[in-house]
């Protein structure tokens, strides 16, 4: 087989049914595969019922995203992986265009098409945009999304481009290349595992490609709400798991020390809002953190072993929080501009 669509689905039901006849309808050959995460709610029989040609997987428990999709793709043979939320309508030829770019390619190991908002059809959507970066703070941004700004798409990012991470939301990657870095990391859950993934790929000397030419539009937000606890608690524990796991010694503990003062700001900053539920979020995820660091030395010691580019194309050498909050808030703005950009971001 040469591509399978992997849906991970809990409880998902209205999402499949509303988006999964479309992923059937535009994805060619390519199997569809849907890997249900111990959902409680009628996905399996409806997916039984309504789609009878459509590969189920079922688990016993919901395995988060991270792990789930590894229990699933450990029993998919298929030269490329599609790792697809339920929550994403494609367009026509949104698969070939991926598959085609990756043929002739063959530097290239993952990409991500154009993502647009579902429900502002010419807004870019938070979850990846059109190409995913992160400063050497470990803070992700994307092309057309610069923290909470998103920018319409008027076509200004439609070239090819190499990005430093792709979103998980619609993540197409080499099957051999995703098993030889260790695949998403089952601890992380949810959130940012995409990025740690990523992180192994570059680090390692591969490159990662935004195609503008594959469009998909993201509900986003459909597991959990941006303004959720626990969302919070995962992004700030696994951003730092993420800096520990692939940040080599010499500029881990610099960022280390800026991080502190940045979380503990944003900590406050949560405390005067009176959304105190985020800010013991965010106290709790550092706390777990220094506790489980340990957890995570033998993955950090591989890592930093086969490193071979310490700060891969696509990590921005200033703090993204201070430019944006500067005025800079779109990603033409952040970065010098034109055939320029590069030399906005760290490199050897």
């Amino acid at each position: 087989m040469k591509s399978s669509v992997v849906i991970l689905n809990f409880n998902g039901k209205d999402y499949l049914e509303k988006f999964l006849p479309l992923v059937v309808r535009f994805s060619g050959n390519a199997e569809i595969v849907i890997a249900d995460n111990g959902s409680t709610d009628n996905s399996i029989p409806f997916l039984k019922n309504n789609f009878p040609n459509v590969r189920l997987i079922t688990f016993d428990k919901n395995y988060g995203f991270a792990q789930g999709y590894n229990l699933a793709l450990k029993q998919i043979e298929s030269d490329y992986y599609v790792l697809l939320n339920s929550d994403v309508e494609v367009t026509e030829n949104w698969l070939l265009a991926l598959e085609n770019y990756l043929d002739k390619n063959p530097k290239v190991v993952a990409l991500q098409p154009k993502i647009r908002s579902y429900d502002a059809p010419q807004m870019f959507e938070y979850a990846g945009a059109c190409g995913g970066f992160i400063d050497k703070y470990g803070y992700p941004f994307c092309r057309g999304r610069i923290l909470q700004t998103l920018e319409a798409d008027n076509g200004q990012y439609d070239q090819p481009v190499e990005v430093f991470w792709a979103s998980g939301a619609c993540l197409m990657v080499r099957a051999d290349e995703y098993w030889a870095v260790g695949g998403l990391d089952g601890r992380f859950f949810a959130h940012q595992e995409e990025i740690d993934l990523c992180w192994r790929l570059k680090a390692r000397g591969k490159r990662i490609v935004c195609l503008p030419q594959s469009l998909v539009y993201h509900v986003g937000g459909g597991t959990l709400n941006t303004e959720s606890p626990f969302k919070t608690y995962l992004n700030f524990r696994n951003n730092l798991f993420l800096l520990y796991k692939n940040m080599p010694a010499k500029q881990y503990y610099k960022t280390m020390f800026v991080r502190f003062f940045l979380d503990i700001s944003t900590l406050l900053l949560f405390v005067l809002q009176g959304k105190r539920g985020n800010a013991n979020s965010v106290l709790r995820a550092i706390k777990d953190f220094r506790k489980q660091r340990k957890d995570f030395s033998a993955s950090r010691k591989t890592n930093l072993a086969l490193t071979t580019e310490v700060f891969p194309s696509g990590m921005f050498k200033s703090l993204i929080i201070l430019k944006y909050y500067l005025g800079k808030k779109r990603f033409s703005q952040m970065v010098r501009n034109g055939e320029q950009w590069n030399q906005d971001f760290v490199s050897e």
